[in-house]
């Protein structure tokens, strides 16, 4: 049987991997850890940990991803979405393992009206997209059996994210003002674990870079006013600009990325955003 090892394996990807594992408890065994159990940043405890469990796929869900703390703390930021992305893939390679690694669209800047796509130009706005790019490099270089997964927006029923903010101020204010001039896509990190077991499940892996959202683009202020809706919330909502709304990262006003190449090779067609936000509400709301 196929081993899978899911480092980050308590955050929302790796929460979503672990409810999906079941479905796949015949053809693998899963081992998800946590900084813990297993710091990415230490070669020799990553080494150790694959010459004991000796993974045929490592997942890499883990990431330092304050985005505007890493603005003060870019050793932290770096030691995990680089430095520790590499020991990972070293690993890999040592033990023929594929690695498949989670980045962002934050490696964008974000000044096109076209959607990215994977060899486009990359140039990070802030440090936490700049230790992602050089994580996706480095995996890139060390392993040759890496697939690397562009994702944005990120949310899920588990742990700290913009749905769930969005959900707890709704009950507590009367109104929020909403950034409306930035674009991207939500993604439903229940949607981006399906894909990872979709391209470990192929039998033909074509190894490099990917993106993966759902789609179509849209906006926070957009996102955020479907999420009042789907959760029958009255409050009112506020369009404000990126300049009203300063933060100490900037964000790429409009990280848009192509999903054409995963749909081509690995067939997975993204679901639309709306429809995986009523998902994700749905599974909140019955969890009351």
């Amino acid at each position: 049987m196929k081993k899978i090892l899911v480092t980050g394996g308590y955050g929302q990807l790796g929460n979503c991997l672990q409810k999906l594992s079941s479905e796949f408890a015949d053809r693998f065994t899963f081992e998800f850890t946590n900084s813990e159990a297993l710091d990415i940043t230490d070669s020799f405890a990553v080494l150790d940990y694959f010459d004991d469990f000796k993974p045929d796929f490592c997942i890499n869900a883990s990431a330092y991803t304050a985005v505007d703390l890493a603005e003060s703390e870019p050793e932290k930021a770096f030691a995990v979405n680089a430095e520790g992305v590499a020991n990972l893939a070293e690993a890999c390679r040592d033990h023929n393992a594929v690695l498949i690694h989670v980045s962002t669209d934050y490696v964008f800047d974000g000044e096109t009206n076209l959607p990215y796509e994977e060899d486009n130009f990359t140039n990070p706005a802030g440090v936490y997209g700049a230790s992602k790019r050089k994580g996706e490099e480095l995996a890139l270089e060390i392993n040759p059996k890496t697939v690397i997964l562009r994702t944005s927006w990120l949310y899920s029923e588990f742990n700290k994210n913009f749905v769930k903010t969005m959900l707890n101020l709704f009950s507590t204010k009367d109104e929020l003002n909403i950034v409306s001039d930035q674009h991207g896509q939500p993604t439903n990190a229940n949607d981006l674990a399906e894909a990872i077991m979709k391209i470990i499940e192929s039998e033909h892996k074509t190894y490099g870079i990917f993106h993966f959202s759902n789609q179509p683009e849209t906006t926070w202020y957009a996102f955020a006013a479907k999420i009042a809706e789907f959760s029958d919330s009255k409050i009112k909502l506020n369009p404000i600009t990126t300049e009203q709304y300063p933060t100490p990262a900037k964000r790429p006003a409009r990280s848009t990325m192509s999903l054409d190449k995963i749909e081509n090779i690995y067939h997975i067609q993204p679901k639309h955003w709306e429809h995986s936000l009523q998902d994700c509400i749905n599974i909140l709301q019955n969890n009351k």
